[in-house]
């Protein structure tokens, strides 16, 4: 399965990067790939809130719709995302934020393999290269929304 973890040092807060990647609704606005979004659910446990939601990705000929479970932990600034249905056999990734001086350190791990052979051999090929671009994605949304630092 390919797996891509990466550490970003930003120059926005921990909390701005966190409600960034929390705004799962705006994906389609900024990120790569991602034709549409819908919050299916969305509860409060106090210490956490677990949303369901649905994204399309569109890649070339492909275009799916996937189901993940997004756990958000505002206390501790994390997000958890795992998958529910869709074209994967296996999803799950994390987004840790904390503050440091001048800004925040970002970290994102991701693990995935799809159910489509031709898919997972396509995506395989760039994949490091991909995921480079989405969290490249998320830097110029905070750019756009929080004004870089100079």
């Amino acid at each position: 399965m390919p797996t891509h973890s990466e550490t970003r040092q930003l120059p926005y807060s921990a909390q701005q990067m966190y409600d960034l990647v929390a705004d799962v609704g705006s994906y389609p606005e900024f990120l790569p790939w991602t034709a549409a979004a819908r919050i299916r659910s969305n509860q409060d446990f106090g210490d956490h809130r677990v949303m369901d939601a649905d994204l399309v990705i569109s890649f070339k000929v492909f275009r799916e719709r996937f189901t993940s479970r997004v756990v958000l932990w505002p206390d501790v600034l994390k997000i958890d995302t795992e998958y529910l249905d869709g074209p994967f056999k296996h999803m799950m990734s994390n987004w840790q934020f904390e503050d440091r001086e001048g800004g925040c350190t970002v970290h994102f791990h991701v693990d995935f393999e799809f159910r489509n052979a031709i898919l997972q051999k396509i995506i395989g090929v760039v994949f490091n290269e991909a995921m480079q671009r989405v969290v490249k994605a998320f830097e110029k949304r905070a750019d756009a929304l929080y004004g870089a630092k100079a």
